[in-house]
């Protein structure tokens, strides 16, 4: 079992920058994969971004690429999402994932553990 809570969320103007963070509990963070998802108002929940267990191997949906930096810090049991140059479609509630699923054919998909997301708003 892990729990993981998010925080970093806010109102930021188009341009802007923003982190996010998600601290998991439990003795095995080290050990999983983990990721970040979006769900903006209306829409499903979409991958955002992936890093393997070691922080050596990352992964990003097109449209944040170059912009969105995921990283972890495994003697902290948490993991990052450095948010820059943010347009208002990054609007969205964004959750923490452990356990995300690696796919050869296809955006990762989300594991068994979620957080209870972090509201970020981005202005025009």
């Amino acid at each position: 079992q892990v729990q993981l809570v998010e925080s970093g969320g806010g109102l930021v103007q188009a341009g802007g920058s923003l982190r996010l963070s998600c601290a998991a509990s439990g003795r095995t963070f080290s050990s999983r994969t983990m990721g970040w998802f979006r769900q903006a108002p209306g829409k499903e929940r979409e991958f955002v971004a992936f890093i393997n267990w070691s922080g050596g191997s990352t992964y990003y949906t097109n449209s944040v690429k170059g912009r969105f930096t995921i990283s972890r810090d495994n003697a902290k049991n948490t993991v990052y999402l450095q948010m820059n140059n943010l347009k208002p479609e990054d609007t969205a509630v964004y959750y923490c994932n452990a356990d995300t699923i690696w796919s050869n054919f296809r955006d990762p998909l989300p594991g068994n553990y979620w957080g209870q997301g972090t509201q970020v708003t981005v202005s025009s």
